[in-house]
């Protein structure tokens, strides 16, 4: 079992940087391969960026590639997001995600556990 919570959300102009943080708390952290996804109103929930429980390998959603960058410390507990070149179109709720399967996992059924979100805004 592990609860997640993030932090660092907030309103950013177009073109700005934000940082999103995700404390783990439970046992074994660098168990949990994790990822970063995010729901817009109206829309369903879509995956942005994974990192396998290592942190040795990545993988983005096309809409963020080159943007947003997934990182973690395991000594810490903490997985994080940053996210540059923000658009209004990344505009959406931010979840953090743990997943008890191997590598860079980006199915939103695979990952067990889910934290409760943090709001996202980019003002045009």
């Amino acid at each position: 079992q592990v609860q997640l919570v993030e932090s660092g959300g907030g309103l950013v102009q177009a073109g700005g940087s934000l940082g999103l943080a995700c404390a783990a708390s439970g046992r074994s952290f660098s168990s949990y391969a994790m990822g970063w996804f995010r729901q817009a109103p109206g829309k369903e929930r879509e995956f942005v960026a994974a990192i396998s429980r290592g942190g040795g390998s990545t993988g983005y959603a096309d809409s963020v590639k080159g943007r947003f960058t997934i990182s973690r410390d395991n000594a810490k507990n903490t997985v994080y997001l940053q996210m540059d070149s923000l658009k209004p179109e990344d505009t959406a709720v931010y979840f953090c995600a743990a997943s008890t399967f191997p590598g860079v996992v980006v199915l939103t059924y695979k990952f067990n556990f889910w934290g409760q979100g943090t709001q996202v805004t980019v003002s045009s």
